[in-house]
């Protein structure tokens, strides 16, 4: 098993996992590519001290990408979307404000 801070890279905060989270308690990560669902679900648990009910992973394929002459591609990732059990809530926002204080 990877250790928790190498299986959740980081958080994905767009428009849509805000809604989502706030609405449905969906909390979207970039994880490791090897990392399994439960890998994903254990680091969260451990991580943010919450329940989790499911996760769902996807595989992202870089896009190719041109700049004038050269030709480059975008990084490949994989994305989980974890649903939380009811009760159960993540706030990145508070949880950085506390660490800095």
């Amino acid at each position: 098993m990877l250790s928790v801070y190498s299986v959740i890279k980081k958080p994905l905060i767009t428009e849509k996992s805000s809604a989502e989270s706030e609405n449905l308690s969906k909390y979207h990560f970039i994880v490791d590519r090897t990392a399994t669902k439960e890998d994903i679900r254990a680091a969260v648990e451990e991580l943010f001290k919450v329940s989790v009910d499911s996760v769902n992973t996807m595989l992202y394929h870089g896009k190719p990408k041109r700049v004038r002459a050269h030709f480059t591609k975008r990084q490949s990732f994989k994305k989980a979307i974890v649903t939380l059990k009811e009760g159960s809530k993540i706030d990145f926002f508070e949880e950085m404000a506390t660490e800095e204080n």
